[in-house]
């Protein structure tokens, strides 16, 4: 009843399945951050009027770089 169906069998469809659902899963995370935060980025960094937490937060990275290069 084991020997039903050859070992090559399960393991190619076992590599399959892995395979997909693993790439699957990756590309639907990445998917979701783009959709989320990077797209929200882009569009924050594009206004006129950019954002209080924009400003904030690149006040702060100006002065973490300076405190760098001391």
């Amino acid at each position: 009843m084991i020997d039903a169906v050859p070992s090559y069998t399960s393991e190619i469809l076992g590599f399959l399945f892995g395979f997909g659902f693993g790439v699957g899963c990756a590309l639907a995370v990445m998917y979701s951050i783009y959709m989320g935060g990077y797209r929200a980025a882009l569009r924050d960094g594009l206004l006129e009027q950019a954002p209080e937490r924009l400003l904030k937060e690149r006040h702060r990275m100006a002065t973490a770089a300076t405190r760098k290069e001391t």
